[in-house]
């Protein structure tokens, strides 16, 4: 795969809506699997204070719902998004819930974990609010546990803007 093969993937939005992840090049991505019932749901908060903070710069925060882990974002697409704005004011772009291990992976979190590996070089996605970092060129080029907060990543973030 090329280092643009990023921006050939489709990805449906929350709202089933169909997008090409081409429309965000040019821009650093900051890609999660998130959920409305986890320990770290808290994260929402500070991933819109980076959105809010940094998207006039160029960084684009998308969230993509996984029901993978402890059945932590049972609801449908529907009840995820009233959730994330009600409780925490998102409004950066949040997708369709997807797999992100197993069989049925989605093709974007496929590319992210070949190209960033977790602990030991595992490609599994462990739990949820695993962050990929990607560059303005369509490059991975970080790999964050679901324990990083998100102010943590400003500073990587901002190197990159």
């Amino acid at each position: 795969m090329s280092d643009h093969a990023i921006y050939e993937i489709e990805v449906t939005d929350i709202r089933g809506q169909s997008h090409s992840m081409a429309e965000y090049q040019g821009k650093v991505l900051l890609i999660v699997n998130t959920a409305s019932k986890c320990g770290f749901t808290p994260q929402f908060e500070g991933l819109q204070s980076l959105y809010n903070d940094l998207a006039g710069r160029g960084l684009v925060v998308l969230g993509f719902p996984c029901n993978q882990f402890l059945n932590q974002d049972p609801g449908d697409d529907d009840a995820i998004s009233q959730f994330c704005s009600l409780n925490y004011g998102v409004d950066f772009p949040m997708f369709a819930k997807v797999e992100v291990n197993g069989p049925g992976t989605h093709p974007l979190f496929s590319l992210l974990k070949g190209r960033a590996r977790g602990l030991l070089g595992s490609e599994k996605i462990k739990w949820n609010f695993t962050k990929f970092l990607v560059n303005r060129e369509g490059e991975v080029v970080n790999r964050y546990p679901p324990t990083t907060k998100p102010d943590a990543i400003r500073a990587d973030i901002e190197k990159l803007l």
